[in-house]
Formats: structure tokens, C-alpha cells, sequence
């Protein structure tokens, strides 16, 4: 916002809790100790990430400009100031020289994204050439993890995320959602412009925190950004942050100026498939044949790889999958399984032409009997064995009446 221009009432709530007020007739801020900003970190680039637990902090000012986004507000004005002062040109020098590699890797990447990011900053009314904040904070890679546990295309910390709708929990991490951290990042993004009346003293809040640029503000007496970014009162992350966006912006507004191609890349045609809780995606991979690094791609939130319990989940999985995931997750029939009575030619062994069954080790009277279908009381009988367990390994058994066919026919 101008020099001149009154505060919004959020900002002179936020001035007032940091110990200050902006002068109605001049546009500074009251006098007040003036203290400097020791420089303690480096500038995280977007390419660099580790994985870190995030710390459990809540914001209270993200909170309550969730609540003011929630609850509507003022309409933000599309439009995105681009300047090229010397901090601009300085970035974009080097992000089409020394640094030119990284930068068309994450133009590369940007054509998978770009168009979604535009379309949800259009449906809120914001400037389209804030999608290139995204740029500057994860290269657009969806998977980035800052050092300081800053997560996804838009960096969120944990209880930002919350505030502003993403679901983060040990299941699930919607910070790793495009779509979903992008409709949150544009809410944010969109109530510090409330806050603080310009573009870049919003995104100097998104990377610093609204009281940090709320502090500069008081011990600077501005609201230029960049006259804060002259100052000892931002870090030196903060105060290359913002410039670094519009160099960005410039060189994707006229790409083949700088020689930096955005492609164009085809949506991946995925389908959904409803599975039950705690479905394990290794395990859909490996009875469907589906890598288990596309299942792990197309569905970045489940960050054990598992969905969550006690509740079903809508699986994104490729195109022409469906059939095969709804197939291995199938629970078993639940039909009762009834035992058949299995006839008797099945089970017993067929009885040896001559009738004689040669007694092998381990062999018994009665599992002899029992191999054939008759009674032990038979094989005795026929056998004239008094003792059924005198039997050795060589002896030759009678498994048959003696007598033939005809005889027995007779008797009956």
C-alpha cells in the first residue's frame, strides 16, 4: 500500500499487538526502540528438502484470517504489480545464468500444474501471476519438504495448513495435495492482501510470517516493501523471496525472450475406485500388477501408505485399473462353506487284484483296514491274526473275503 494510505483495520489490529500505530496524517508509524534483525538463515531454495517433523505451533493471526476468509471480506483487485528495480533484475539475471539449470527444471514442471494453480486464483479473484509464488517456494514440486518442515507446492507448515482447511494428521497430508493446498494457499494469500494492501508485502508475510512484516513495518516507518527489504528488519530469505517471484513472473511472461521453455504436459487419465479402511497400497500393487510408485504418485496425501482406518477411501489409481483394484481388494465369499459327504470310492484306495496288500513300515491293522474300506475285525478274521500289532514290513495281508464273487452272491 501507499505511504500515504490509511491502515486496514486488520493491519492496525496486528500493528497494535506487535507495539505500534501508523501516524493518520503522515502514514508512519509512531516512534518507538528500533531494533535490527540478526541474520541467522540462509535462502532455502525451492530444490532443497529434507524430511522434518513439523513442530507443533498454532498461528493465532492464521487463524483468524481464516476466519475472516471463511466469513467473505473486501474483493481483492487482479492485479499483480511487476516491477524491474535492481533487486529484480539482479534475480533474473541469475536465474537465466548461474542458475539456469534449476529454473528450467522447474519450468518443466510447471506445465502439469500452471493451469489448475490459474483457474483457482481466477475463481478467487486473485491475480494469476501469483501461481509463480509457487515456483519460487517448491520448484512445483508437489513432494518438496523444506528444512524447516514446510510441506507440499505451497510450503505449508502444519497448523497454517490446518487453518486453512488441509487435513494433516498421521494418516493423511493434504499439504501434498495440488489442488487442495492450492484453493488453501490462494485463501492465505488472499487475507494477507487484506491485511496488508499490496502484493508484495503479502508474499513477504506468506514466507516470513504476518508479524515479522508487521514489526518491519513499525521499525521502518513504511509500508514500501521495498524499503523494508533495504532495512536490517526482514531476513535475507524474505527480502529475496519477493523479487525472485517477479523475475520468475517476468521470464514466464515472455519465455522465449530468456530462453526458458514451459511444456505443456497431458493430464494423466486416472479413475476412482472406492476401497474399504486400511487398505494397504503395496498390496494393491503387488496383486495388480500397478508399480507401487504410480499408486504412491497419484495419491501423494497417504503418507504411510496405507488409507486411513475406520473409514473408506477413493483411491486414485490409471486409467483401465478399476476392474483389477476392485477384484484384489474383494473380501472373500461369504458364503458357508458346508462340508459334502465324499463317497466312499474316493477316499478308499482300489483293492489289489490278488487281494493281498504288502505290509510297508509304519503300516497297522487298522489303517490297513481302513485303506481299503473294510473292518480291522475282517482283516484279522481273514488273516487269522490273533494280535493286531504283530505285523512286520514284508508280510502279505488278505484285504478280501476269501472266498469269490459268486460264493458271497450265494450266501446272501
Amino acid at each position: 500500500m501507499d505511504g500515504d494510505a490509511q491502515p486496514e483495520p486488520l493491519l492496525q489490529g496486528l500493528l497494535d499487538e506487535v507495539g505500534g500505530t501508523l501516524d493518520s496524517d503522515l502514514g508512519l508509524l509512531a516512534d518507538g526502540p528500533v531494533e535490527e534483525v540478526v541474520e541467522v538463515e540462509e535462502v532455502v531454495e525451492p530444490e532443497e528438502v529434507v524430511e522434518l517433523q513439523d513442530p507443533p505451533v498454532i498461528d493465532p493471526w492464521a487463524h483468524a484470517f481464516a476466519e475472516s476468509s471463511r466469513h467473505g471480506g473486501i474483493p481483492v483487485p487482479p492485479v499483480y504489480p511487476v516491477v524491474l528495480n535492481e533487486d529484480v533484475q539482479r534475480h533474473l539475471e541469475r536465474f537465466t545464468g548461474s542458475r539456469r539449470d534449476a529454473v528450467t527444471l522447474w519450468a518443466g514442471r510447471a506445465g502439469r500444474y500452471l493451469d489448475m494453480i490459474r483457474e483457482v486464483l481466477r475463481s478467487k479473484g486473485l491475480p494469476e501471476e501469483l501461481a509463480y509464488t509457487a515456483m519460487i517456494e517448491s520448484g512445483y514440486n508437489p513432494f518438496a519438504v523444506s528444512r524447516a518442515g514446510a510441506k507440499g507446492l505451497w510450503q505449508f507448515m502444519a497448523a497454517t495448513a490446518r487453518q486453512y482447511g488441509l487435513r494433516v494428521d498421521k494418516w493423511i497430508d493434504e499439504r501434498f495435495d495440488p489442488e487442495k493446498s492450492t484453493v488453501a494457499a490462494a485463501a492465505y494469500l488472499a487475507d494477507l492482501h487484506r491485511i496488508f494492501g499490496s502484493w508484495p508485502l503479502a508474499q513477504a508475510a506468506y514466507n516470513a510470517g504476518e508479524v515479522k512484516v508487521a514489526r518491519a513495518i513499525r521499525r521502518t516507518g513504511s509500508t514500501d516493501f521495498w524499503i523494508l527489504a533495504r532495512s536490517r528488519h526482514l531476513l535475507r530469505e524474505t527480502k529475496e523471496f519477493v523479487p525472485q517471484i517477479q523475475a520468475a513472473t517476468v521470464i514466464a511472461q515472455d519465455p522465449e525472450r530468456y530462453g526458458i521453455e514451459f511444456p505443456e504436459h497431458e493430464p494423466v487419465a486416472i479413475e476412482i475406485v472406492k476401497v474399504p479402511p486400511a487398505t494397504s497400497l503395496r498390496r494393491v500393487a503387488a496383486t495388480t500388477g500397478i508399480p507401487l510408485e504410480t499408486l504412491r504418485h497419484l495419491n501423494p496425501t497417504l503418507v504411510r501408505g496405507v488409507t486411513p482406518p475406520r473409514t473408506s477411501w477413493e483411491l486414485r489409481v490409471p486409467e483401465g485399473r478399476r476392474d483389477a483394484v476392485r477384484a484384489a481388494i474383494a473380501p472373500p465369499s461369504r458364503r458357508p462353506m458346508v462340508a459334502r459327504p465324499v463317497s466312499t470310492s474316493v477316499v478308499r484306495a482300489a483293492r489289489p487284484a490278488s487281494g493281498i496288500h504288502v505290509v510297508r513300515p509304519r503300516d497297522t491293522v487298522s489303517g490297513i483296514a481302513k485303506r481299503y474300506g473294510v473292518s480291522t475285525r475282517d482283516v484279522l478274521r481273514w488273516n487269522r491274526l490273533d494280535e493286531p500289532h504283530r505285523i512286520r514290513p514284508g508280510d502279505r495281508l488278505r484285504v478280501t473275503d476269501v472266498r469269490s464273487t459268486g460264493e458271497r452272491a450265494r450266501a446272501r
